[in-house]
């Protein structure tokens, strides 16, 4: 879609067409949906037909020619297994810890007799994972020629948060989307949306030719096809919501369940996380039981649980979500969300038994380990900035340095301590500070003042790297203050910031005879390192390395390596990627031989001039 105005003019006007001429719309909107297939299906065809079209008529026509015009009839195979490489495409299944059979049996036997009662095509497996959240996930076979795999994905949060009852309503909604829910049609565009999207990350990760080539179509194709399947996309939440009624003997039980996530959602990123976050600041180690935490906060009321749920109830999910506002699912179901107690039982106690206590340990070591340097450095920062703090406040300070004060300052504060006069006058005195706008442009936003967007966007002038998280906050403000003009106006800049950043990320790797480089300029100990590297790796004679001049608004070096290789190589890729997985660099890096590349090859290393590695010196 070219802009986001654009989008909701279209979706709109198909609102009123599926109204109107429901038939017609389906009809239109089957026929996007074959496009899609109809450009895979055409271009392998197209590339071996023509191939032996060739073969054909050459044959019919004077045999001794096929041997001579052998290399024209490989031209359209090598095109054909190109297309066929950059469409082969393993989509994997849904993250998560995957049910083995009988295990967990009390929870198998519900699910399946829910999917029995829901219609739906049989599971190739239930996943639990992290989320907060449950999903059907239809794992393509050949992007969906073959069929489908199905997968139920319940979140083990979100298990510890709901009473039996209403997990059971939101698997039966779960498999609404399997079939069960709006039909045949329905599941179909369903999974359609799905694939496209998965299809073109998978693209987007691909750095072929042939890859490029189906990139540029599915990117116009998949935004398009889900403006235009949207309309049906809503609808068939709703219907997923009736299924989950009938099956559940009524949707009170559902519409507990989306009130209670929506509500545990804003307890969650708004109460738990930043405590979580405190604690980095507290502690010198993260808890060792991160998930049975997490449960145990989700089962517990909350003073500000009626806030949520009337924030919930309030919002407008605009273009931007396939599900309907709470308040219009609640009043499809009929029904009304009672109060929010705590379960005598948690779905996850009562289904998973045993298996709980573990996932809880396996999920938290798992996070554990990953949060774990990130919270040693969190720790350490604010160590040092006690220190800094201590030594400022028995300084004499600048303006900088006064504003450096209160910033470090603010972070060990109460939060109902009010620091914004301060804030704000000594951000007036050094203007030219970006930690300055961003926390006072923040801490307006937050007090609901919209005088805070200016202060964003001064910080986006002076540091571009912050566009990104600048445009999200502007977004959100202007969204939960129900100002959509205006949030669909940054969400249009946000969107052609990302597509610069996908052309800058473009240009980075791409080789063109116009690159330009600069000495690589690495230190004495970085240098070192590398050298250390390409030694231990064993096949490289010498490195030369350069950096590479990159557009305005690029963030971060890029490197080039280029390589010669030590005897002989019988796997040039193989041996580039063992280099990739040895070296570390202050940036992003390529590395390549000349191989297929002489005359850029060449540049480079003249440019270079000495190698930074020669094997024996």
């Amino acid at each position: 879609m070219q802009s986001v105005e654009a989008r909701r003019a279209l979706v709109e006007r198909l609102q009123r067409r599926a109204v109107e001429a429901p038939v017609w719309y389906r009809i239109q909107l089957a026929a996007l949906a074959l496009l899609g297939f109809s450009v895979l299906a055409g271009s392998l065809i197209g590339a071996f037909g023509m191939s032996v079209g060739l073969i054909v008529a050459l044959a019919a026509l004077k045999p001794a020619l096929l041997a001579h015009l052998f290399k024209l009839v490989l031209i359209p195979l090598i095109f054909g297994y190109s297309v066929l490489r950059a469409l082969w495409v393993r989509i994997e299944p849904p993250d998560g810890y995957r049910l083995a059979p009988g295990e967990a049996p009390e929870l198998q036997a519900e699910v399946e007799r829910i999917r029995r009662a829901a219609g739906a095509p049989p599971l190739a497996g239930i996943v639990i994972d992290t989320e907060l959240n449950a999903a059907a996930a239809s794992v393509p076979r050949l992007l969906g020629l073959l069929g489908h795999r199905h997968f139920l994905v319940l979140g083990l949060p979100l298990m510890q948060a709901l009473s039996c009852e209403q997990l059971a309503a939101v698997i039966a909604h779960e498999f609404g989307h399997l079939g069960g829910g709006h039909g045949r049609f329905g599941a179909w565009i369903y999974r359609v949306r799905l694939s496209w999207f998965r299809l073109l990350q998978a693209l987007e990760a691909r750095q072929a030719w042939a890859s490029g080539m189906f990139q540029r179509f599915f990117g116009w194709y998949a935004p398009y096809f889900n403006a235009y399947s949207f309309v049906l996309a809503r609808e068939n939440e709703l219907a997923a919501d009736r299924i989950a009624a009938r099956v559940s003997g009524g949707g009170q039980a559902l519409a507990d369940a989306l009130a209670r996530t929506c509500v545990l959602d804003g307890r969650l990123h708004q109460g738990f996380f930043p405590a979580l976050d405190q604690a980095a600041e507290q502690q010198p180690q993260p808890p060792e039981r991160l998930y049975r935490d997490i449960g145990a906060a989700l089962r517990h009321a909350h003073t500000d649980d009626a806030q949520w749920l009337d924030r919930a109830l309030d919002r407008d999910l605009g273009l931007e979500d396939t599900h309907p506002p709470l308040r219009i699912r609640l009043q499809a179901l009929k029904a009304q969300p009672m109060p929010l107690d705590e379960p005598a039982q948690s779905a996850a106690e009562r289904l998973l038994g045993p298996l709980l206590p573990r996932l809880e340990q396996v999920f938290s070591e798992r996070w554990r380990a990953g949060v774990q340097e990130q919270w040693t450095a969190r720790y350490q920062q604010r160590q040092a900035q006690r220190d800094r703090i201590a030594v400022l406040a028995q300084a004499e300070r600048s303006p900088e340095q006064e504003l450096e004060y209160l910033l470090l300052a603010g972070n060990f504060q109460p939060g109902d301590q009010d620091q914004l006069p301060e804030l704000q006058a000594a951000v007036a005195r050094a203007p030219q500070l970006l930690e300055g706008h961003l926390r006072l442009g923040a801490s307006l936003l937050d007090r609901d003042d919209p005088a805070g967007e200016a202060h964003l966007r001064r910080a986006m002038a002076l540091e571009a790297a912050c566009t990104g998280a600048v445009l999200e906050r502007l977004y959100g403000f202007h969204q939960a203050r129900g100002e959509h003009q205006a949030a669909e106006q940054v969400q249009a800049e946000f969107l052609a910031w990302q597509d610069a950043q996908r052309e800058l990320d473009a240009h980075r790797f791409r080789l063109s005879s116009d690159d330009s480089f600069l000495p690589h300029g690495l230190s004495d100990q970085a240098l070192a390192s590398l050298r250390h590297a390409l030694a231990s790796v064993g096949n490289v004679r010498r490195a030369w390395l350069v950096r590479k001049v990159l557009g305005a608004g690029a963030q971060g070096d890029h490197y080039l390596m280029l390589v010669q290789w030590r005897g002989l190589v019988f796997s040039r890729s193989r041996a580039l990627q063992r280099l990739v997985d040895a070296i570390e660099l202050p940036g992003s890096f390529q590395v390549l031989d000349s191989g297929d590349r002489r005359r850029y090859a060449s540049a480079l290393r003249r440019q270079a001039g000495m190698p930074v590695w020669t094997r024996g010196r």
